[in-house]
C-alpha cells in the first residue's frame, strides 16, 4: 500500500510540473472556446484539487511514521500566521480586501507550504531522485520548444486575436492597456516606435515565468556530471532563456551557479556562471538588431505616446540603472518596504499584488514577494516565511546542492518578483526542498 501511494504522489508531482507549465495557455484557449466564468474557475482549480487530494492520501498513509523536524515546525508556524490573518476582520487591520480576495491570497501564500508538504511526504523516493530533476528539465524543454516556435512562426497579431486578452481581462480581472489587452512585457520597447522586439513568453504567457523555469532547470543540469547530449539540451535551454530578455533571470542564474559551485566545490559552475553573464550582456547589447521584430497597432502607438507625455520618455538602455523597467522595480520595492515599515502589523490577506489588482482594491504593495507578504501578513508572517526558508536552505545545502542553489535563486528573484505567484516555480522548488528534509546528507561533490 505504501509503495502504491508513494507512486501516486510521484505521479501527481510530475503532472503538476508539466501541467502548470501548460496551464495558462490551456486556460486562455478554453476561454476562447467559451468555457468561461465559474466553469473556467472550477477547471482552473485542477492544480489545487490535485495537490490537496494527494496530500490527504499521502498524509493518511504516513500518519504513523512521519516525525516532525524543526523545518516542519517553522512551516507550520508560517501556515498558522497566514491562517490567523485570514481570520482577522479586514477593518481591524485597515485592509479593504473582499472575501474572494482573501481566499485567493490564502491559496497564494500557502502554495509553497503545500508543495513542501508534498515533497516531504515523498522523501522515501529520495534515493531515486533523478526523476524529479528529469521532470523539471522535461517541462523546461517544452517551454523552450513552444517559446522559440512561437517567436519564429507566430506573429503578435495572432495573439491579439486569440483568447489571451479576454482571459486576462474578463476571467482574471487584469486589464492591460498598452498592447491590445496583452501584457506589456511581451514586447521589449527599443525606444523606436517602428521596431519593438518580441520576447519569449511560451505556454506561461509570460517572459518572466518562462525565464525562471528555465533557470531552475539549468541549475539542475549544471549540477550533474557533464555529458555531450546533456550539454546540447542545456545550450538549447540557454538560448530560450536569452530570448526571454529577462535581466533578473540572467543575474539570478549566474548567482545560482556560483552558489552551486561553492556547495559542490566544483569550478565548472563558477566558469559557466561567469560565461552566462558575458553571453547575456552581449545578447542584450545586440538584441535590438537581432531580436524578432514586431509592430504596434495605431491604437497602441496612441496609448504609448500619451503615456510618454504623462510619464516622460523611457530610457531603453538595458544597462542603465534608469531604464524604465529597472526603475519601476526599484520604486515598487522601495514603496513596498516603506508601507511595511509604516504598518508592520499588516493589512490582512488580499491587499497586495495581483490579488488586490484582480479584486479591485487598493494595491498597497506589489511585485516583491517580501513586501506583499509584509502587507498581507505583517512582519510576523514575513519573519516566519524567512525563518522557514533559511532553515530549508541550511538543510538543502548539506544534502542536495542544486536544490539549495535553486532556492537561493528563487529567494533572490523574490526581491523584485512575486515568485510564489509563479505556481510552477513554487511547486518545483519547494517540493524539491521538502524531499531533502528527512534524508541523510549525500556526498556534496559531484565527479567532474
Amino acid at each position: 500500500m505504501r509503495l502504491s501511494t508513494d507512486r501516486l504522489g510521484r505521479a501527481a508531482l510530475v503532472v503538476l510540473l508539466v501541467g502548470l507549465a501548460l496551464h495558462n495557455a490551456v486556460m486562455a484557449q478554453l476561454w476562447e472556446l467559451r468555457v468561461r466564468g465559474t466553469t473556467l474557475d472550477v477547471v482552473a482549480a485542477w492544480k489545487e484539487g490535485l495537490l490537496l487530494v494527494t496530500l490527504v492520501v499521502l498524509g493518511w498513509a504516513a500518519r504513523k511514521r512521519l516525525s516532525l523536524t524543526m523545518v516542519d515546525l517553522l512551516a507550520i508556524a508560517y501556515t498558522l500566521a497566514v491562517v490567523a490573518y485570514a481570520l482577522i476582520p479586514q477593518d481591524v487591520l485597515g485592509g479593504e480586501a473582499t472575501t474572494r480576495g482573501e481566499l485567493l491570497a490564502l491559496r497564494h501564500h500557502l502554495l509553497p507550504v503545500g508543495a513542501y508538504a508534498l515533497g516531504r511526504l515523498l522523501s522515501a523516493w529520495w534515493e531515486d531522485r533523478a526523476w524529479l530533476g528529469g521532470a523539471i528539465v522535461l517541462a523546461a524543454a517544452g517551454v523552450a520548444v513552444i517559446g522559440l516556435f512561437d517567436l519564429g512562426v507566430i506573429g503578435l497579431q495572432a495573439w491579439r486575436d486569440s483568447g489571451v486578452p479576454g482571459w486576462y481581462r474578463e476571467q482574471l480581472g487584469l486589464d492591460y492597456e498598452g498592447l491590445s489587452g496583452l501584457p506589456e512585457n511581451w514586447v521589449y520597447n527599443t525606444g523606436d516606435e517602428e521596431s519593438p522586439m518580441r520576447r519569449l513568453v511560451s505556454s506561461f504567457l509570460s517572459p518572466l515565468a518562462s525565464a525562471y523555469a528555465l533557470v531552475v532547470a539549468l541549475i539542475f543540469m549544471v549540477s550533474r556530471p557533464l555529458r555531450w547530449w546533456w550539454a546540447l539540451v542545456a545550450a538549447f535551454l540557454s538560448v530560450a532563456l536569452l530570448y526571454t530578455h529577462t535581466r533578473a533571470a540572467f543575474v539570478a542564474l549566474a548567482v545560482g551557479l556560483v552558489v552551486l559551485g561553492v556547495a559542490q566545490r566544483r569550478m565548472t559552475p563558477f566558469v559557466l556562471g561567469v560565461a552566462s553573464v558575458v553571453v547575456a550582456a552581449g545578447f542584450l547589447f545586440a538584441y535590438p538588431t537581432i531580436g524578432p521584430e514586431t509592430s504596434y497597432t495605431d491604437e497602441e502607438l496612441e496609448f504609448l505616446r500619451e503615456n510618454a507625455e504623462r510619464e516622460g520618455d523611457e530610457d531603453a538602455d538595458p544597462f542603465s540603472p534608469g531604464e524604465s523597467s529597472t526603475a519601476s522595480h526599484l520604486r515598487n520595492l522601495r514603496d513596498g518596504l516603506r508601507k511595511v515599515a509604516e504598518h508592520p502589523q499588516g493589512h490582512g490577506l488580499g491587499n497586495a499584488g495581483v490579488v488586490a489588482k484582480r479584486t479591485g482594491v487598493d494595491i498597497k504593495a506589489g511585485e516583491s514577494t517580501y513586501t506583499e507578504l509584509g502587507v498581507d501578513v505583517g512582519v510576523v508572517g514575513l519573519a516566519a516565511f524567512l525563518l522557514w526558508n533559511l532553515a530549508l536552505l541550511r538543510v538543502t545545502w548539506r544534502r542536495e546542492a542544486w536544490i539549495a542553489a535553486a532556492l537561493v535563486t528563487v529567494l533572490l528573484l523574490g526581491l523584485q518578483t512575486d515568485v510564489i505567484g509563479v505556481h510552477w516555480l513554487a511547486v518545483a522548488v519547494w517540493a524539491a526542498a521538502g524531499m531533502t528534509v528527512a534524508r541523510p546528507p549525500p556526498e556534496a561533490r559531484v565527479p567532474e
